[in-house]
Order: structure tokens, then C-alpha cells, then sequence
């Protein structure tokens, strides 16, 4: 059985994650802005078998909270040993391109609260000698692109950070777990034309847990986006610069 925090718990990425593990008896603490979505969240997981679910409405750009999540947490469930970090926007890029109080709002939600929580949960964990850490990154974090450079900005600083912390924590039993999803269905995603590269939150949140249950490192999602990014990275920059992704 698992103790397990989730931060960003409306999310459909995290709510099929929670709802895989309430129905093998997991214990689990939600966090997210929405309250009344929250409560719902917590209600239908209680009855899909959570052995107990506690919730907090929680901002995660509030960084003097931060702290507090993780105590609450820790106490409700007396222990903690699995965070999921997975809140975040979908930047509107044209905005952010002339609006750089927007643009940098969207990197403190996307990049440097991940981070914040990241090390917070790292040190806990790390001086409990075991543990794991699943923070929701994303492909567009492997190369700037003009379609989407500062919501991928705030997402390279997330998967280069847990790059650095996995190799760090791994000597003390925690596993830091970069997850990087590609085209997922959600009401984040409602406005966009969905094609063959589009994956389900079902999809994604099988990948999420196996990982974090096998002690996984990066995991693309679904897995052939492993290879298209690896192409996408390979292209040189002039002529990179030339085409439109």
C-alpha cells in the first residue's frame, strides 16, 4: 500500500493515476485549486476503494505553502511515500509572446513551482532513505518550437531539474520519475483538433504508475514519442529554422 500525494489531483492525467491506485487500496492526499472539484474527485475515489483520501485546496504559485502541503499530507496519512506532481496550464504562446507578465506567470506555473515542490518532497524523502517523485513534464520540453516555446521553456527547466535530482536522490533511495507525455486528451486539450498521435489520460496514467512501481527514470508517453522527439532533436538548427512545428 502506497501513501501518495497528488498535487494538481483534478488534472485528467492525475485523476486516472489516483484512480488506479484507489483501486488497489492506496491511500491518498489531493491537492488542487478548485474545491468543489476536489471534493468530487475525493468522493468518487473513496468509493473505488482508497483505504483513505484527504484533500486541500492548494495554489501552487502560493511557494509559502509548499511546505505545509507536504506536512498536511504526511501527517493525514501518518507517512508519505509517493508524490505525483502533475498541475500546470496550457500556455496561450500568442499572448505570452507580447505579454511577458503572462509569459513569465506561465513559467512560475509550469517550471518553478514544479521545481519548489520537487525539492521540498526530495529532501523529505531523502531523509527517510526511500521513496518516489512522478513529475508531469512533457515532449515540448525537448525542443523549443515557435508553436510553443514558453509553455516547452517552463517544461525543460522541469525535466533538466529532475535530471539533476534523480541522479542526486538515487543514492538515497528515492527514485525521481520524468514523465513526458505527448498529445492527451483533456479538457486542457478541448479546443484542439485531435489526430492519430492523440492519447487518452487511461493511456498515460498506465505508463505513470508502472513506472513509479518499477522505479522507471524518463518515460515517454505514450512510448513512440520517444522516437519522434528524437528525431525533432536531431535536426540542425538552420534548418530547423526554416520549417513550422
Amino acid at each position: 500500500m502506497r501513501k501518495i500525494l497528488i498535487v494538481g489531483a483534478t488534472s485528467a492525467m492525475a485523476q486516472a493515476c489516483a484512480r488506479a491506485w484507489a483501486q488497489r487500496g492506496d491511500q491518498l492526499f489531493l491537492a488542487a485549486r478548485n474545491a468543489q472539484q476536489l471534493q468530487s474527485v475525493a468522493d468518487d475515489l473513496k468509493t473505488r476503494g482508497a483505504q483513505r483520501v484527504g484533500s486541500k485546496v492548494f495554489d501552487a504559485n502560493q511557494f509559502d505553502q509548499h511546505a505545509a502541503l507536504l506536512a498536511d499530507a504526511t501527517r493525514f496519512m501518518d507517512g508519505l511515500d509517493t508524490v505525483l506532481i502533475a498541475h500546470g496550464t496550457l500556455s496561450d504562446q500568442e499572448r505570452a509572446q507580447t505579454d511577458v507578465p503572462y509569459a513569465l506567470g506561465e513559467i512560475t506555473t509550469n517550471g518553478t513551482s514544479v521545481v519548489s515542490l520537487m525539492s521540498i518532497a526530495g529532501e523529505q524523502l531523502a531523509q527517510q532513505g526511500h521513496g518516489a517523485i512522478a513529475v508531469i513534464s512533457s515532449v515540448a520540453g525537448d525542443r523549443g518550437r515557435q508553436s510553443n516555446y514558453v509553455y516547452g521553456s517552463a517544461k525543460a527547466l522541469v525535466s533538466a531539474f529532475a535530471s539533476g535530482l534523480r541522479q542526486r536522490l538515487s543514492k538515497k533511495g528515492v527514485h525521481v520519475i520524468t514523465v513526458k507525455p505527448g498529445f492527451v486528451d483533456t479538457p486542457m486539450t478541448a479546443h484542439l483538433k485531435k489526430g492519430a498521435l492523440w492519447a487518452k489520460p487511461e493511456q498515460v496514467a498506465k505508463d505513470i504508475t508502472r513506472a513509479i512501481d518499477k522505479g522507471g527514470s524518463i518515460v515517454y508517453t505514450p512510448g513512440f514519442w520517444r522516437w519522434i522527439m528524437l528525431i525533432i532533436k536531431h535536426i540542425p538548427e538552420f534548418v530547423f529554422i526554416k520549417i513550422s512545428l
